[in-house]
């Protein structure tokens, strides 16, 4: 089951808003799952989704009554680079802007939908039709790399090293002002944030997870920054940005985690995924791939000023 109190930001709502924002999902289906049994509030079955809560009642939402999205199609017109395939493994750099697969208010128009146009063969890999080869996340507003497995076996091999930290990622990154410790780790539980539902925060009784930084460089044009190397431990959803903002040093470019600063120029968080390594999972080899800077980084360092 999936347990959330409500936060003092949905106090006073109705159960169906609450339960769509647990459940990343429309609010008919929300009102599904409700008249399905799947929702409990504070141990009982849940009778209406019209119902307001006050905060900190507790909502379980049973994952199985959660809708999947509609099966993706394939969609030749979908932009991504590849930088290397073989039999077993596809690595991916993606673009920012591009969801990795279809979710609640983005169900076209995904990475996903643009692999099946090339790889027809991935349909149905890893056991699950929506996210077919999928085995890491990457935010949609992130550039850089994501390994799709082409099979079955892959793909439980790259889950399992995903799972126990031996495949490790590096990001570049830039943050507003000058950590006081050139390298620290960052190692703070995430979960949902209890003044807003629709962001993760650093909450007691989150998920663990831990971020390794390290200070490669500053600038003082056109504000006080420095750019990061970021090594995930874990891989929670916004992690980096999460870990960083809660320390003060938010991403600069980040609308949602940014403390509401100037985006100075850019139209997304400033975070590459730069450097995925693995142990193949057909020969076991350990395997390093790197991804320069996406353009747009690239020209927003080129004209800051150390």
């Amino acid at each position: 089951m999936i347990t959330e109190a409500v936060p003092s930001a949905l106090a006073g709502e109705r159960l169906d808003r609450i339960v769509a924002i647990i459940g990343d999902v429309s609010r008919a289906e929300a009102a599904a799952m409700i008249a399905a049994g799947g929702v409990r509030v504070d141990g009982e079955p849940a009778a209406s989704g019209k119902v307001r809560l006050q905060e900190g009642q507790l909502v379980e939402v049973d994952p199985r009554a959660i809708p999947e999205p509609p099966l993706p199609s394939a969609d030749a017109s979908i932009e991504f680079g590849v930088i290397y395939e073989d039999d077993a493994i596809i690595v991916v750099d993606k673009p920012a802007g591009l969801v990795v697969h279809p979710g609640a208010g983005n169900l076209d128009g995904t990475l996903v939908s643009g692999l099946l146009a090339r790889y027809p063969e991935l349909d149905g890999v890893g056991g699950d039709p929506v996210r077919p080869g999928i085995v890491h996340r990457l935010d949609a507003g992130s550039s850089g790399l994501l390994v799709v497995a082409r099979t079955d076996a892959a793909a439980e091999a790259l889950i399992e090293q995903f799972a126990d930290h031996s495949a490790t990622r590096r990001y570049d990154s830039v943050v507003w002002g000058v950590p006081d410790a050139p390298h620290g780790i960052i190692d703070a539980p995430i979960g949902r944030d209890r003044g807003d539902p629709l962001k993760m925060a650093v909450v007691a009784g989150g998920r663990p997870a831990r971020t390794d930084y390290r200070v490669v460089g500053t600038y003082s044009s056109p504000a006080l920054v420095s750019r990061l190397e970021c090594r995930l431990e874990t891989g929670r959803t916004h992690q980096i940005r999460v870990h960083l903002s809660s320390i003060n040093h938010p991403l600069v470019g980040d609308p949602t985690y940014g403390q509401r600063r100037p985006m100075l120029g850019l139209t997304r968080p400033f975070l590459h995924a730069a450097e995925l390594a693995f142990d193949h999972p057909v020969t076991g080899e350990r395997v390093t791939f790197t991804s320069p800077l996406a353009p747009d980084l690239q020209a927003w360092l080129d004209a800051a000023e150390v």
